[in-house]
């Protein structure tokens, strides 16, 4: 099946087939037990429409967003991009990219709603694919943060994809999404299956793939922050994959050109102020790093960089600079970084021990 035959089926999946989230066979999408409390009330202003027909697998609202202009890959009816428009605030702007019709006319039947909700209008929609960012009438270096959910496995062309996120995002800016993920390649007929591609499981790249492919398009060090194993309730479709295993998770991925492809040691060290908002005494930036309020938290130059080059920098004060090298961070190793299945490495005694792997460590 070629690409354009592939974005047809995902445009008649999302578009007809699925009207709502009950319409979903796995549980790759939809899980409301991950929202926070702090988040729920601004879920609660959504229209109802919109946030049923909800088809992400994780969360994308990062912290730091007031003013900032955000950019929604695969927006579909637009129920992150309403989230987001909350937290952006009327000094901020949030754009929604999706290339299904059916879902857009959803988005704008209540951008008006919305803005009534909020008292301001802060969103645009813009139909077009994710693969041809370039087409669509957005500026070069314009966003501060990008964020997808559940959509980098549909698109039929993921290195342009990511291609497209490194010209639009500003130095310093942020790829912040969550996707589904496989433990290994899938041979051609799972990849190609119409059901396994609408929901998520058949374009899901194999983790070790998207790093490389993160890594080609500039994004040196992808950094994971969450991620959760996924069941496959459907015994026709758990027949079909056999042994794979599928993981939802959430990278951010920034833009700075000067990051390494690993995890240098320079001496450096950060301490967290305890300024952000809804974290005054730890900041969870990502799976590795855990900075609690006031404590000396030694780090690799690549994370000094995350922080220092970053909307965060205001919140930490730097200790050290570049000027001597002391190696590699032990432990920069390359097993599966997601927990929750068998044969993983990670089931280790310490938290630490999660350095080991892959992806970011340090």
């Amino acid at each position: 099946m070629e690409s354009g035959a592939m974005q047809e089926l995902v445009q008649a999946y999302y578009g007809q087939e699925l009207q709502s989230t009950a319409d979903l066979r796995t549980s790759a999408c939809c899980d409301a037990d991950a929202v926070p409390a702090w988040l729920k009330p601004l879920l609660a202003r959504v229209h109802p429409e919109v946030s049923s027909r909800y088809y992400g697998c994780g969360l994308v609202c990062p912290p730091l967003l007031e003013g900032c202009r955000v950019l929604d890959l695969g927006c579909g009816t637009g129920r992150d991009v309403v989230l987001l428009s909350q937290l952006v605030g009327a000094t901020g702007e949030v754009v929604g990219v999706d290339m299904t019709p059916e879902q857009l006319a959803v988005a704008h039947r209540h951008q008006g709603f919305h803005a009534e909700q909020f008292g301001f209008s802060n969103v645009r929609f813009l139909e077009g694919h994710i693969e041809q960012l370039e087409a669509l009438d957005l500026e070069p270096a314009s966003f501060d943060v990008i964020v997808s959910n559940c959509v980098l496995n549909l698109s039929t062309d993921k290195p342009a994809v990511l291609r497209g996120v490194q010209r639009l995002l500003r130095p310093g800016g942020e790829f912040y999404f969550s996707d589904v993920y496989a433990d290994r390649r899938l041979p051609e007929p799972l990849r190609r299956h119409p059901v396994l591609y609408g929901e998520c499981l058949g374009g899901a790249l194999y983790w070790n793939d998207f790093l490389r492919l993160a890594r080609a398009a500039g994004f040196a060090d992808p950094r994971l922050v969450s991620d959760r194993p996924l069941e496959v309730t459907d015994p026709e479709l758990a027949a079909l994959l056999g042994e794979a295993r599928f993981f939802s998770a959430t990278y951010r991925l920034f833009q700075i050109p000067e990051l390494e492809d690993a995890c240098e040691d320079h001496g450096q060290a950060v301490i967290y102020r305890g300024t952000i908002p809804g974290s005054p005494s730890r900041f969870e930036f990502d799976k590795h790093h855990s900075l609690e309020a006031g404590r000396v938290f030694p780090v690799c130059g690549n994370t000094w960089r995350m922080l220092q080059q970053t909307r965060f920098a205001a919140h930490f004060s730097f200790i050290g600079d570049f000027e001597r090298h002391y190696g590699l961070y032990e432990g920069c190793g390359s097993s599966l970084p997601f927990d929750g299945g068998a044969r993983s490495a990670l089931h280790s005694s310490g938290s630490d021990n999660a350095t080991t792997a892959g992806g970011s460590c340090c």
